[in-house]
């Protein structure tokens, strides 16, 4: 089973979010639904929120070290400076099957 790393973004407030999941569509729905009480980050924060950018990986632990990479100073300038800078250029639509920026999952 694949892991996902994500960085979602708000379309209200553009504050991004990183996460890290099996499940990538189920997860994203999750930030979105205003019932569910396991995603207190982006509860807290008015969304909706957007697929920005994904990663999968084969096992967890390595997608829970790439969430904490992407986390650190120097993973959220890798953010800033490639993926909201140019987000096709990072994950095309037509490389993966997941929505990118502009599509609500």
């Amino acid at each position: 089973m694949p892991f996902s790393v994500y960085i979602i973004q708000s379309e209200s407030t553009s504050e991004i979010y990183i996460g890290q999941t099996s499940n990538l569509e189920r997860r994203i729905a999750q930030h979105n639904d205003p019932d569910f009480k396991g995603t207190l980050h982006t509860k807290r924060r008015k969304g909706p929120w957007w697929l920005l950018y994904h990663e999968e990986f084969p096992a967890r632990y390595m997608a829970m070290k790439r969430e904490k990479e992407l986390k650190s100073g120097k993973g959220r300038q890798w953010i800033k400076n490639h993926v909201i800078a140019n987000p096709a250029a990072v994950n095309p639509p037509e490389a993966n099957s997941s929505p990118t920026r502009g599509a609500k999952v």
